[in-house]
């Protein structure tokens, strides 16, 4: 199915174009209605579309080991997606530098499949992994964002989305649409592993629908609050960004923003890794981001959330300066944080849609406030080719 065109903003709940100087920030607003139209691709109000399982039936054996490969944020939202396809689907999964893989070729077992993630569908290394490992007689899996573009066409399975065109070389909305469908990839493969009842994915259809509707209501809040944090911490010249589970693979995709949007350094780490080297960075003019947000149903998440607390407290005592991403209402951590950003609360598995989202903005901003082009910074492609 071909993705709708974005040239008309009609219902789509944007502030006015007046009010959206840049394409990146357009891009950043039209997340909510590009992940509707991602998600009816795929899902119905009870659960998965009949049509996407039988699709996929034959793709991975149940139990079966998948190579991610792609680059960028793609490969950011593949490092989620690792934790999904293992923990909720039962998949073992490997995810791969698509330009690192290319070279050393496929080598696992012959129950193994591949599955390449990219904006454009025409990244080199990305399409380069994907045909090597069908000349291993892999199955196949492309998700992209273009309906003819050439991984889309060679893979045994196209899985598309409906972002719509992005035109900012930052990926933004079809980050969060890879995201989404790759939770959605989880679930498919959960059920037919018979982890998952379809007494079960109602629910968990609608909690994914619902980050839509969040996401909506957090960014007019969102805008104005990163605007200004751009502008208190528009001197520093390097960020640490830490997460911690699924939570890594966004740290990472923050720091990513920030250096192709504003030109400035950032680095994202493991929490638990920044006593292993990174710690001598951690001063007051070496701003952390953390996010801190958690699922305070789940025992795993609420054990990270309290090392995370642990960590704080001990940042505070280096003089760290830290913006921390939390839930919506957290006291332990807006008390300790210097600048806290509150998402609403949302299953441990879901909290990546949203808490990119401000990181996406602070990026945007600490754009304009360097003079930066972020529609169009220096030595970037939106699809990375050969020459």
């Amino acid at each position: 199915m071909e993705s709708d065109p974005l040239d008309s903003h009609e219902n789509s709940n944007l502030p006015p174009d007046s009010a959206l100087p840049h394409q990146m920030l357009l891009e950043i607003h039209e997340q909510p209605q590009a992940l509707r139209r991602t998600l009816n691709l795929y899902l119905r109000e009870d659960g998965l579309r009949p049509e996407f399982g039988r699709e996929l039936d034959r793709w991975v054996p149940v139990n079966g080991h998948v190579v991610i490969a792609a680059s960028g944020s793609s490969r950011h939202s593949g490092l989620a997606a690792e934790i999904w396809l293992e923990e909720i689907g039962g998949l073992a999964v490997d995810v791969e530098y698509a330009s690192e893989y290319n070279f050393a070729g496929p080598d696992s077992p012959s129950q193994s499949a591949c599955l390449v993630l990219s904006q454009s569908g025409e990244t080199s290394d990305t399409l380069a992994a994907l045909r090597a490992a069908k000349k291993q007689l892999w199955k196949t899996l492309a998700i992209t964002n273009a309906p003819l573009s050439t991984m889309a066409r060679e893979a045994d399975i196209s899985m598309l989305l409906a972002a719509g065109p992005e035109r900012a070389i930052p990926a933004t909305k079809s980050f969060t649409c890879q995201l989404a469908a790759l939770y959605i990839l989880a679930l498919y493969e959960a059920v037919r592993a018979g982890k998952l009842d379809s007494a079960t994915l109602p629910a968990l259809a609608a909690e994914l629908w619902a980050q839509c509707a969040q996401i909506e209501r957090q960014l007019p809040a969102w805008q104005p609050q990163m605007a200004a944090l751009a502008k208190k911490y528009s001197g520093a010249s390097t960020f640490l960004y830490l997460g911690s589970g699924i939570h890594y693979a966004i740290a990472r995709e923050g720091a990513l923003k920030l250096k192709e949007a504003s030109y400035v350094h950032a680095e994202g780490y493991p929490m638990g890794e920044l006593r292993h080297g990174p710690n001598a960075l951690v001063s007051d003019s070496v701003p952390l981001v953390l996010l801190a947000a958690f699922d305070p149903d789940s025992a795993p998440s609420v054990q990270r959330y309290e090392k995370t607390l642990r960590l704080l407290r001990d940042l505070n005592s280096q003089g760290a300066r830290v913006i921390a991403v939390a839930n919506a209402g957290d006291r332990a951590i807006r008390e300790l944080a210097a600048d806290c950003v509150e998402v609403e609360r949302a299953s441990d598995y879901l909290l990546p849609l949203s808490e990119v989202v401000p990181l996406q903005l602070f990026a945007y901003f600490m754009a304009l406030e360097r003079g930066v082009n972020m529609d169009h910074p220096r030595n970037l492609s939106k699809a990375v080719v050969e020459p």
